[in-house]
């Protein structure tokens, strides 16, 4: 009789810890390859292609998705996920118009979901902040995207999945979103903006990709050009991201928004910052798109 209670007890500890370790999710929003590989097959994980085309390029980044992607990924079409009801570009649609979309996806608020792009640091994070802004709870970066998937020799696929529709619950976290009148305010008191744009862009000595757009930056801002924050196509470790905020002068200790040309790069920073430790942040969705154009702005070069 103590044998059987011994082997029970035995077992069931053995059962939570194999169901701990199966379920565990990982504190970094960045996760591996092979820790992706390992749960390809859950039904609770949701893996997208993120990636987005630069302004200016031919690039069809859906096209190539459609080549070859991740087995079971869908496309996560920034563009089309955008509200178009302004003539901004990539601004974040309504909760219930991101809801209608994620829950035809097959995709609900409460699954694990991994963003990836076909190559570099561009879109996914953009993808990311999305998800989360909307109210996700578990969301994850593919450390490498693609290319790292391809380079630890996983396999990819040109079957389109599909899901069955689930329910996504979208509420707008309307505290990690700075507006306009918002960002005025910001700027007033003096409070860290981080520019992800190009130096040439930010100091106004080269041009903006989108045409009519003057170059410049707001009065106070910091730039930091997000390529700065990537080296062979992913994020650099947290240490080496907390190293180049001290030096560029952020306190992460104190609340940080960042912005670039249309809200997408501002999330490459906000996903460095976040994994560097950062303690308070928020997005300026607008961005240069619509600051640069505002009669109200008022423009720097140097």
């Amino acid at each position: 009789m103590v044998g059987i209670l011994l082997f029970c007890l035995t077992s069931k500890r053995w059962f939570e810890s194999l169901s701990a370790h199966h379920f565990t999710l990982p504190m970094n929003p960045l996760v591996t390859a092979a820790w992706l590989a390992r749960r390809l097959n859950d039904p609770n994980i949701v893996v997208f292609d993120a990636t987005l085309a630069p302004p200016g390029t031919t690039a069809d980044p859906h096209a190539s998705y459609l080549v070859e992607h991740i087995p079971g990924a869908r496309f996560f079409d920034i563009e089309a996920l955008s509200d178009h009801t302004t003539t901004l570009p990539h601004m974040l649609p309504t909760a219930n118009s991101f809801a209608a979309a994620m829950s035809a996806l097959g995709v609900s608020d409460t699954m694990d979901i991994v963003v990836y792009e076909q190559t570099g640091v561009f879109s996914a994070p953009r993808a990311w902040w999305m998800l989360r802004t909307f109210g996700a709870r578990n969301v994850y970066v593919l450390d490498g995207g693609l290319n790292a998937w391809k380079a630890a020799d996983l396999p990819v696929g040109s079957a389109i999945p599909h899901r069955t529709p689930a329910t996504f619950h979208a509420t707008l976290d309307t505290a990690v979103v700075v507006d306009f009148p918002a960002l005025r305010h910001l700027l007033a008191n003096q409070e860290q903006i981080l520019d992800a744009r190009s130096a040439g862009r930010f100091q106004g000595t080269a041009p903006e990709p989108r045409p009519g757009l003057p170059s410049g930056h707001m009065p106070g801002a910091i730039s930091l050009p997000f390529t700065t924050l990537v080296a062979d196509g992913r994020l650099k470790p947290a240490e080496s991201l907390r190293e180049i905020f001290t030096a560029t002068g952020i306190d992460l200790t104190k609340p940080v928004t960042t912005t670039c040309g249309s809200g997408v790069t501002a999330a490459v920073l906000y996903l460095g910052l976040e994994i560097a430790g950062a303690q308070s942040l928020s997005l300026y969705d607008g961005s240069w798109a619509e600051y640069g154009q505002h009669p109200q702005a008022t423009i720097v070069t140097e």
